[in-house]
């Protein structure tokens, strides 16, 4: 009855190198290291850089002390062509590790999306956090600083020493001057870190709360504007944005002192090397060219430094982000040795099924131990608030906060490959949502399309003859959330994504809220066809009506099956006069809100009666 299943394959989508696995490393780090000759190469490319960065210097020394003195004008036409050689040389060395750089931030995005986006997703079904895309802002972040100038400070950085080295050769005292800045400097980079990083983050979490509330109150613009909520959410808003731009502000007013402080300290810098490099000539142990390459040399031993401080607040974010980001693939990994394989019956069965909820004190499912066998169609029911939509949920391998199993084919959900049995399983939530595209790619699910299939899930569920009728038919958009369709007319697309290539599992949750007696009567169709394929079909209804083309029933309440089995069965237990209340409903009908029926095989006892108002 279970299909052999195969270790599942490598995606061939993905042309993309993947990310080396090491579960005792970093996340990113990991992925960095498949860029180490790149950054070697960027390592002897700024070699070239920074030594022939002493080019001006030594021209300077030259004109100065040689051809000034000989007044040789072929001395100095040689010594032009040849640095005006080296300074092409140095352009081409800072262009070509820029561009490499540019490009190795552009293949870490390649590595790394595929991760990001199964772990954003991963933590959106755990329902943590509150913003979706910031991982992907987060990415986006570390790829701009690494592919940014700041980037090139951490490379130029270690030549620092060799320039002051020179420095000293040229004289001790220039030597000790430069020296006496560069500490300056660095100290002040450290208390730009001291006292802004605490400021930079608080301004950077109150951004992203005001972004999520933002983005979760325009989502509903129609909710708001039609009930007068405008001006109470604008109050809402603006005191998270003055918040937000409290934050703001102090973060700016930290960073702008900094930056006074290091344009003080340039400006003092530049003055201080020409006024000990003139008492050195004045005092004849200096030469006028040493003293004006001594001042250039002291800009270039200190830049590092001055682009750190100036760059600091990318540096920042991009630090917070590299974090969240780690702590995202860390607390979302891909999950290894997924099972994939050929069609599966669609036999389900349930284990111990326990599913919570954070903040939650009771369990939501208690304990649910049932089999269904494949090829049928299974009607589950019951009072609101008895886990119904969380079991629809656990049937497909959504739900987060489970114990037991669920299993398809004798194989738990969980060691199925989802990208491998995903075209097998078929999904119509509570709150149906359609993604902006064409009908055609919403039924596609946005995969290959199969055009004959698109147009038989939509014949089934009665959409087609709607479709046809849009402008462009099956490639009309749909609009954001197919906010250009009805209710039922999204509920339709929506179940005819759920039915395409009639998958072996279908979990249906309220197929009928939003049907009219047309569409209902399309839905028994559908379902009868479905059953008639083999698909093993669950459906989740308040309306006892579509109940009547079930072939099994499972009657839900607080969380535990209170009766199971074939549906005339259930029905004719559900019915008895020993269970039936008062004014109960007459034979042929089941009232969804029934909540204390047994299973029936279990015996009859005091207190059985159900609770019509339940």
């Amino acid at each position: 009855m279970t299909d052999t299943l195969a270790p599942a394959l490598p995606s061939p989508q993905s042309a993309a190198p993947e990310v080396p696995r090491n579960v005792t490393a970093q996340p990113l780090a990991v992925a960095l290291a498949a860029f180490r000759r790149e950054f070697v190469v960027v390592g002897i490319l700024s070699l070239v850089v920074n030594v022939l960065m002493l080019v001006p210097t030594l021209y300077m020394l030259q004109v100065y002390d040689r051809v000034m003195i000989s007044q040789s004008i072929l001395t100095l036409l040689g010594l032009t062509f040849i640095t005006a050689f080296l300074y092409g040389v140095t352009a081409l060395s800072d262009i070509t590790r820029s561009r490499l750089i540019v490009r190795m931030g552009v293949r870490l995005d390649e590595v790394l999306n595929r991760t990001v986006f199964r772990s954003t997703f991963s933590r959106q079904l755990r329902k943590v956090g509150n913003n979706p895309t910031q991982a992907f802002a987060d990415l986006t972040n570390i790829r701009q600083y690494i592919t940014g100038p700041g980037i090139f400070a951490f490379f130029d950085a270690p030549w620092t020493p060799v320039y002051v080295g020179v420095m000293f050769l040229l004289h001790p005292w220039l030597g000790i001057t430069s020296l006496v800045f560069i500490t300056i400097q660095a100290v002040l980079a450290w208390l730009n870190h001291r006292f802004t990083t605490d400021a930079n983050e608080s301004a950077l979490d109150e951004e992203r709360e005001l972004n999520a509330f933002l983005f979760t109150k325009m989502r509903n613009a129609e909710v708001i504007e039609s009930m007068g909520m405008v001006d109470s959410l604008r109050r809402r808003w603006w005191d998270r944005q003055v918040d937000s731009l409290r934050a703001a502000m102090h973060s700016n007013d930290m960073q702008h002192r900094m930056l006074a402080l290091t344009k003080g300290l340039q400006y003092s810098k530049a003055s201080a090397s020409l006024a000990v490099g003139a008492w050195l000539v004045i005092r004849g142990e200096l030469s006028m060219g040493s003293m004006i390459a001594a001042n250039v040399l002291m800009g270039r031993a200190s830049q590092p430094f001055e682009m750190l401080v100036g760059g600091w607040r990318g540096l920042t974010s991009a630090r917070l982000a590299w974090e969240r980001l780690n702590t995202l693939l860390l607390e979302n990994p891909e999950p290894a040795g997924r099972m994939s394989g050929t069609r599966p019956t669609g036999q389900i069965t349930l284990r111990g099924l326990v599913a919570t909820a954070p903040g939650r004190a009771e369990p939501i499912l208690r304990g649910l131990d049932i089999e269904f066998p494949a090829g049928q169609l299974i009607g589950i029911f019951g009072p609101s608030g008895s886990g119904k939509s969380t079991l629809a949920k656990c049937l497909v391998g959504i739900w987060p906060d489970t114990q037991g199993e669920v299993l398809l084919d004798g194989v738990p959900l969980s060691q199925w490959d989802r990208s491998a049995i995903g075209p097998h399983l078929g999904y119509l939530p509570q709150d149906v949502e359609l993604f902006l595209g064409t009908l055609a790619e919403n039924i596609a699910r946005f995969g290959d399309m199969d055009s004959e299939a698109v147009v038989a899930a939509a014949q089934t569920t009665g959409v087609h003859d709607m479709i046809l009728r849009l402008p462009r038919g099956y490639d009309n958009p749909i609009g954001e959330a197919g906010s250009s369709l009805s209710g039922g007319q999204r509920q339709r697309v929506a179940l005819a994504r759920a039915i395409y290539r009639s998958p072996a599992l279908i979990v249906l949750d309220e197929p009928n809220a939003n049907l009219d007696e047309m569409g209902e009567q399309a839905l028994e169709a559908t379902l009868r066809k479905l059953r008639e394929e083999g698909s093993t079909v669950f459906l989740i209804t308040h309306r006892p009506g579509i109940l009547r083309v079930a072939d099994q029933l499972v009657l839900m309440d607080n969380g535990r099956i209170r009766a199971a089995g074939p549906r005339d069965t259930v029905l004719a237990q559900l019915q008895t006069p020993a269970n039936a209340p008062p004014g109960a409903a007459s034979p042929g009908a089941v009232s969804p809100g029934v909540g204390n029926a047994r299973r029936p095989d279990s015996p009859a006892t005091p207190g059985d009666t159900p609770d019509p108002s339940r």
